[in-house]
């Protein structure tokens, strides 16, 4: 029987490979067989077939990247992204903007049958509430008009991560309707709080109360494997006929949310009780 999970013969990139996520995604995948090709701001300590340097805020160096790595892939993987305790505008710069354009100059490479896959989070499970507000800013196709725009919605973008995923998941729908009709496909992934090295950034800037409620029901973090499996599945041919989704992995989270049996509203109303 054919292993629609195997990446045998596969030739793979990955943006942001050097730990978390992204560091598992290589891992895993070249245990699977793939030829995987990565970039990151930081050297990757997995055995890859080629590692550039890449600082996803600098569109020149992303198709300078891509036309080194060069050829045609089978998949994308975008793990890469900036914590909130970076400047708003870097932020959405690289979790939305440098991901989007990384991503779309290897559309033209992908074969048929090759999906796109991106981190994006379960802090933007919200997004349906605005997505007028997001689309808007999702249609912009030019950099430095984006972040002009970005620099005069600072209400609406706040810190910028939720914000830049936000749009991630947006652009991923949207780009799954034309996709699907050259036979590629594109989806992301909602996780909940993860053990990475990431973490400890997020933990800066929120109480501790936060990451406990958002890991909810399970009441533990995920690991960077729990949460790179199922990337690698969206983007195998066990996936072929999911397209444009926002994975939830965060252990029945935001399934308790939309029922009810995870209260969002009262959480919201304890933190701004101070309790």
């Amino acid at each position: 029987m054919t292993n629609l999970m195997s990446y045998a013969g596969k030739r793979v990139v990955i943006a942001g490979c050097y730990s978390g996520m992204g560091e598992a995604c290589a891992r895993i995948l070249t245990e699977l067989g793939a030829e995987v090709h990565g970039a990151d701001i930081r050297t990757s300590p997995v055995a890859l077939a080629s590692f550039t340097e890449l600082d996803l805020k600098d569109w020149t160096a992303i198709d300078q990247v891509v036309a080194t790595i060069g050829g045609e892939v089978d998949a994308v993987f975008n793990c890469a992204g900036l914590p909130q305790t970076y400047p708003a505008a870097d932020v959405v710069a690289v979790n939305f903007l440098g991901i989007r354009h990384w991503s779309e100059q290897w559309m033209p490479r992908m074969r048929p049958g090759a999906a796109i896959v991106s981190v994006s989070s379960n802090a933007a499970m919200g997004y349906m509430q605005r997505i007028g507000l997001i689309s808007e800013f999702v249609a912009i196709k030019d950099r430095a008009e984006a972040l002009d725009w970005v620099a005069a919605h600072p209400d609406d973008v706040a810190d910028g991560y939720g914000f830049s995923k936000e749009a991630l998941a947006v652009w991923t729908q949207q780009r799954g309707v034309d996709l699907i009709t050259q036979g590629k496909r594109i989806n992301c992934t909602f996780p909940s709080p993860t053990a990475t090295p990431m973490m400890s950034e997020f933990t800066k800037i929120a109480p501790q109360a936060v990451f406990d409620f958002f890991s909810k029901p399970i009441g533990r973090q995920a690991t960077s494997e729990e949460q790179a499996w199922p990337l690698i599945l969206l983007n195998s041919p066990a996936a072929s006929f999911i397209n444009g989704v926002c994975l939830p992995t965060d252990a029945g989270f935001t399934g308790g949310v939309l029922t009810g049996l995870v209260d969002m509203a009262a959480f919201r109303a304890s933190l701004a009780g101070g309790q």
